[in-house]
């Protein structure tokens, strides 16, 4: 008998909560412009938790990308404060980001580190070159028509570029040789490379494509906020890693779906905004989120334990 894919539970999950709000408070919450700007608020904690279900699913963690974000949106404005075309700057900002995720797979593919440790110096390290490099203070930047990628429109190309990746991500996590390497090193290193996996190789690439995905996300939050802040972001990748937990990805890796972890995006998005119309102060709103994840991972659990063999789901 087939399994469930893992994406169905919080999909149902999202289902309820979206009609609890919708009922509560119908006058606000079912606009299309609410529906928009929930759309736009998740587009650069999805596009992290994209990147991020590669990573748990190799069995890793990254805790830089709240960094990352703001490291991409400070190089970014300086970028454009040199006269560099917006195309360009941003091109040049996400590869920066990128060579930052290369240098992380390096350590934890090829030095065989701890991706917590490794993880947990980027980010302070990454935080520390956000704040050298703007002087510990944000950069203002003339946006020159970067400001249209993320507007609460359905026509922003931001939402666009974030379901692109979205479904190309799933698509490659499901049906490529690559994506079968990734499970397979999650699930169980040691017969990974004794299967011929380059493990060290796909580490990096994992990582690499994690911070490239940030650093897209970066330019969305520039997008957002039209200047460079090295403070931005602060807590972000905890977001991002609820969002593949509550997807249903085991954070001891061998599994990933990216769709639960849009789906999971998603209900935080709802959770927050469903609260700021009910008038619920902001601890309420992060206690609610932090039971969710539990219950999430409790879920996982169970599910788990009540299966024969690891199953790969997608």
């Amino acid at each position: 008998m087939k399994r469930r894919p893992p994406w169905v539970g919080p999909l149902v999950a999202l289902v309820l909560v979206y009609a609890l709000f919708a009922a509560l408070t119908p006058d606000t919450f079912l606009r299309s412009q609410n529906l928009l700007t929930m759309a736009r608020q998740t587009v650069v904690v999805g596009l992290c938790a994209i990147g991020m279900t590669l990573v748990i699913a190799t069995g890793g963690i990254d805790l830089s990308t709240g960094s990352l974000v703001a490291f991409t949106t400070v190089v970014l404005a300086k970028l454009l404060r040199a006269d560099v075309p917006p195309l360009p700057a941003a091109l040049a900002a996400t590869a920066v980001a990128g060579v930052a995720g290369v240098l992380v797979g390096t350590l934890v593919g090829r030095a065989r580190m701890m991706p917590f440790i490794v993880t947990l110096g980027t980010m302070s390290a990454l935080r520390g070159a956000a704040k050298g490099l703007a002087s510990e203070q944000k950069i203002d930047a003339d946006p020159r028509g970067l400001e249209a990628l993320l507007t609460a429109d359905l026509t922003a190309p931001g939402l666009w570029t974030t379901a692109a990746l979205a479904l190309l991500f799933s698509a490659v996590l499901a049906f490529s040789r690559f994506g079968r390497h990734v499970l397979a090193v999650g699930s169980n290193e040691a017969a990974a490379r004794l299967c011929g996996i380059d493990t060290g190789r796909v580490k990096i690439a994992v990582y690499a494509l994690s911070s490239l995905l940030a650093g897209v996300a970066g330019v969305m939050e520039f997008a957002t906020l039209t200047v460079g802040d090295p403070t931005d972001s602060v807590g972000l990748e905890l977001g991002v890693i609820a969002a593949v937990v509550i997807g249903g990805a085991p954070l001891s890796g061998g599994e990933g779906s990216v769709a639960g972890s849009m789906i999971g995006a998603l209900l935080i998005t709802v959770i927050r905004t469903g609260g700021v119309h009910l008038g619920l102060p902001s601890w309420v709103q992060e206690i609610a989120t932090g039971t969710i994840i539990v219950i999430a991972v409790a879920v996982d659990r169970v599910r788990r334990a009540r299966r024969p063999r690891v199953e790969v789901s997608r």
